[in-house]
């Protein structure tokens, strides 16, 4: 029986050669003719035989052996439940979640947005999973940790901070978690966050985490490697648990900033609710106090906005520290331009002064003038040192 041992594994962070990358969009307008037309599966497949020409030998290495890990579950692993293995939207679903996509052109905006909640800004919670998917989902879960343990087979564990994850792509539900995305979240994503390339959605990762009061898990504050994120919650059996919710982040300010969170959200997870939002938001889980929890988790990315966000520079308007320095900034130029104001104003009191004293019969000339010279030399030299200030400040706040 072919071993696997967790030296050889691949983890999760190596596999970013397998999903699509920011350089596939760059690499299409450079396919011949005839595949420009193609499916995006089609394009996408020549573009990765193309990069895999350039693949290290590290690389190439972590490929295989991961081929053969899904290779050996394939055709070893005694699936309990079929169910999970084929998107079947009335097995799958619950009915006001079907009934939501039974809309069509412009009434599918409205469609999606009546069965969303948003009990935290920028975060939708609804009901989408049937409970009795989720027991089945749970329990496959559990029957395939339960044969690796009795084959002395390794799993490959995730990079996500739970070492009591399973990822779904590797028990055989690709073609599951690929009609979700497509067919849905895809759909979800356009309406709720086109700011962060929810409208051009092409990858995806599928988990199942665990978590439980015998499991230490350190959930802090964090964000995902991701555009987009869903949580499922599959059981109710547990009690704690809750997620909290911070501001947004942009990769510059992930792990900091001056900007000081000063409002933090609770959200119970619920049996078959998920809970959906931009993959910046910070976010953290609080200790399950008793029994466990099984988190059916998706992280959805779009290589053409990240790609297009690898060329904006200054501010980004989805993060909330990017936006708080810009606030600053813009009071720092608001305040030197005040005082831009007073000193131009101070320029014309003086010289109207100077102007009186001039024509006056009754002022002592020679003082008057020697006290405007020094005055407007001082001036001057004030001047062109807010000017300077200014200059700076206008072409940083610009951007």
């Amino acid at each position: 029986m072919l071993k696997f041992t967790m030296n050889c594994l691949p983890t999760i962070a190596h596999l970013q050669f397998f999903r699509p990358r920011p350089q596939f969009s760059s690499l299409e307008r450079h396919l011949p003719q005839h595949l420009r037309d193609a499916s995006r599966d089609t394009k996408h497949e020549r573009m990765q035989q193309i990069l895999r020409r350039y693949s290290t030998k590290e690389e190439c290495h972590r490929r295989q052996g991961l081929e053969k890990y899904r290779q050996k579950i394939a055709s070893d692993y005694q699936r309990i439940f079929r169910d999970p293995y084929t998107l079947n939207p009335k097995i799958f679903f619950q009915p006001t979640f079907l009934e939501a996509f039974r809309a069509k052109g412009k009434n599918l905006e409205t469609s999606i947005r009546s069965i969303m909640s948003e009990p935290v800004p920028g975060v939708y919670t609804f009901n989408m999973l049937n409970l009795n998917f989720c027991e089945k989902l749970i329990h496959e879960v559990k029957h395939f940790e339960a044969w690796a343990r009795n084959t002395d087979s390794s799993i490959l564990r995730l990079n996500t901070g739970n070492e009591y994850g399973v990822s779904l792509d590797d028990i055989g539900m690709k073609a599951t978690l690929d009609k979700l995305m497509e067919d849905y979240i895809s759909l979800i994503s356009r309406v709720l966050f086109p700011d962060v390339g929810g409208c051009s959605l092409d990858s995806r990762h599928g988990y199942v985490l665990q978590y439980g009061k015998d499991k230490a898990i350190k959930e802090d504050l964090h964000v995902d490697d991701s555009e987009v994120t869903l949580h499922v919650c599959l059981g109710n059996q547990f009690a704690g648990g809750e997620l909290v919710f911070g501001g947004q982040r942009c990769k510059d300010h992930v792990n900091g900033g001056t900007h000081i969170e000063k409002e933090f959200y609770s959200l119970l997870p619920v049996g078959g609710q998920a809970i959906i939002h931009r993959g910046c938001r910070r976010y953290g889980a609080k200790p399950i106090k008793f029994g466990h929890r099984y988190n059916f988790l998706m992280w959805f990315k779009s290589s053409v906005f990240r790609e297009l966000q690898a060329h904006v520079k200054g501010f980004k308007d989805f993060c909330d520290e990017c936006q708080s320095q810009k606030s600053a900034r813009r009071n720092e130029w608001v305040a030197a331009k005040k005082r831009v104001e007073e000193m131009l104003l101070l320029e014309s009191l003086s010289k109207d002064y100077y102007e009186s004293c001039l024509f006056s019969p009754c002022c002592f000339y020679g003082s008057n003038v020697v006290c405007y010279y020094h005055g407007m030399l001082l001036l001057e030299h004030r001047m062109f040192a807010f000017c300077d200030f200014l200059c700076d400040r206008m072409l940083f706040v610009g951007k």
